[in-house]
């Protein structure tokens, strides 16, 4: 449990004794001091939980030191004592040192100790609603910078996200574009890609090769898959298909994360250059 100090203000030696014999029971931290003046030094050194003072002093009244002692701790608990109960006196404590208890000498001693026992509980409780008030303030200012986080993590990903799309619409859009067939199946013998020319050669309807069994392909281009050079090498053939010597050129690739898939580029004979490069040999299937 966190230390209770007490802070007594009284100009009397005797009354401030006295006091501090009956508080002393109840474990209290007891500071006394003989004057606002001395009282307000004190507080620049400690930190009170409860104050409590007398009304009529010497130099500086209860009410203008408890005016002061707001200021540099408001969250103290202040307990006004005094033998006059002059409603002005009661009043200007109440409006300007914003007190908790006025309460009047001689006091009643069970009746100071329960004040003084409920005026820490009260500095406890508002103390504990600050500390987790805080808490939730920086918990939600953690939270804050989480979602911000988060948040720009996401538009990264959807910027990246948006140009891996636009990269992929390019290049189905260049492959749309070729005047060359290409075809690809994977390991499982499902067709994965085919271009609007390997439609176009192979007489399919456009989008009717897609997702296909590889066995709905002309058996020259299957064949084409056997013939596979070394690891990225490309083996170039030749081939008819529908009455066309077609060349057809093999590789190995990875595509939709099919692995080793055969990937087949069909080039119609009337549309290459009339002469082959040097060292280039065409072997017929």
């Amino acid at each position: 449990m966190e230390e209770r100090k007490l802070l007594l203000v009284d100009d009397e030696e005797n009354i401030l004794r006295a006091l501090t014999r009956l508080l002393r029971r109840d474990d209290y931290t007891i500071i006394p001091a003989s004057s606002g003046p001395e009282a307000l030094k004190l507080m620049a050194e400690h930190s009170f939980g409860v104050i409590v003072t007398d009304q009529r002093m010497p130099g500086m009244v209860g009410v203008e030191f408890l005016e002061q002692a707001k200021v540099l701790q408001p969250n103290s608990v202040r307990i006004m004592l005094s033998g006059y109960t002059e409603l002005q006196s009661v009043t200007e404590a109440i409006n300007r040192g914003s007190i908790f208890r006025f309460l009047t000498k001689p006091w009643d001693d069970e009746l100071l100790r329960q004040n003084i026992r409920e005026a820490f509980e009260h500095y406890e409780l508002r103390a504990e609603r600050d500390r987790l008030a805080s808490e939730l303030t920086q918990a939600n200012h953690r939270l804050s910078d989480a979602k911000h986080g988060l948040e720009r993590r996401v538009a990264s990903q959807s910027e990246t996200l948006n140009s891996q799309q636009r990269l992929h619409g390019l290049a189905h859009e260049v492959l749309e574009q070729l005047p060359v067939g290409v075809i690809a199946w994977g390991r499982q013998g499902r067709i994965i890609l085919a271009n609007g020319q390997a439609h176009r050669l192979l007489g399919k309807p456009y989008g009717a090769l897609s997702g296909a069994d590889v066995t709905l392909l002309p058996e020259a281009v299957r064949r084409a898959s056997y013939r596979q050079g070394e690891a990225g090498e490309v083996v170039p053939l030749l081939a008819e298909l529908a009455g066309s010597k077609v060349h057809l050129h093999c590789v190995s690739a990875t595509l939709n994360g099919e692995e080793a898939a055969a990937v087949v580029a069909i080039t119609p004979l009337s549309s290459l250059v009339d002469h082959i490069h040097d060292g280039e040999q065409y072997h017929e299937i």
